[in-house]
């Protein structure tokens, strides 16, 4: 692969989105290699959190090829946009937790990535936003949809209307980040988190993303439904008797994942 790194250690996959010449912008062949990593990754059973970040110290991804977008004929444009937002849907629903590292922009095409993303760190000096409005454009990889769910209609609209960058500061504030981060801990800060996640149950901690994402999709009733299912299903797994042994013998669990 030429536009798309990818490094495994310690139950962690490192994804980089590495054409920092022209700040990580999207083009079909990076969206092509974004698929087939994360359907390596999502079959990959060593592997318990993915990372994923931009190459250099500019741009997580600066958005869209212009060059490449501006010559897209509209059966060319739906096509990519249909590409593009089945590779953040796997992205969101890969059945292990991917950490956005946004180091730097994250705009366009970047924003909604980081979106699909389990959960979005952000260094000091990112700037995140929309701004498909300026191009004549709007959102075409989820950004009207994923936005007003994580901060809320009024200020969704605020973004995607205006057209403007917003700091990491006012991102975290809003709950567009998670966690707003030096620079130099970006990387160091996600590890620790996956670290705690792949000390719990893999199971558990696959269908707990299931119900808060096909939750998010249901009515209460339904989304609790779901809830008492999966619960039910994890109860029946070697993982749930592992832990729960553990507990009451006082000693940490080894989870196998089954």
């Amino acid at each position: 692969m030429e536009n798309v790194k990818l490094e495994k250690k310690n139950q962690i996959a490192y994804v980089t989105i590495d054409r920092p010449k022209v700040l990580n912008a999207l083009n079909m062949a990076t969206m092509q290699e974004l698929w087939q990593v994360f359907s390596e990754l999502k079959d990959d059973k060593q592997i318990r959190v993915v990372i994923l970040t931009g190459g250099g110290e500019k741009a997580f991804v600066a958005g869209a090829d212009i060059n490449e977008l501006a010559k897209n004929s509209p059966v060319e444009a739906k096509a990519y946009t249909h590409k593009g937002q089945a590779t953040l849907d796997l992205i969101e629903n890969l059945g292990k937790p991917v950490i956005a590292c946004v180091n730097g922009f994250a705009l366009g095409g970047g924003c909604e990535i980081a979106m699909a993303c389990t959960m979005r760190l952000a260094s000091e000096n990112a700037k995140l936003g929309q701004p498909e409005v300026k191009l004549g454009l709007i959102p075409g990889y989820g950004g009207t949809q994923r936005l007003p769910r994580l901060v809320g209609t009024g200020l969704a609209m605020q973004i995607l209307l205006a057209g403007e960058m917003i700091t990491a500061q006012e991102a975290h504030r809003i709950g567009l980040v998670n966690e707003v981060v030096p620079s130099d801990r970006l990387i160091p800060r996600a590890e620790e988190i996956a670290q705690k996640i792949i000390g719990m149950a893999p199971l558990a901690i696959q269908y707990c993303m299931e119900a808060v994402n096909q939750g998010m999709n249901m009515t209460l009733p339904e989304g609790l439904f779901l809830e008492a299912t999966l619960f039910g299903i994890c109860c029946a797994t070697d993982d749930k008797k592992e832990g729960t042994t553990a507990f009451l013998e006082k000693r940490p669990a080894h989870f196998q994942g089954k």
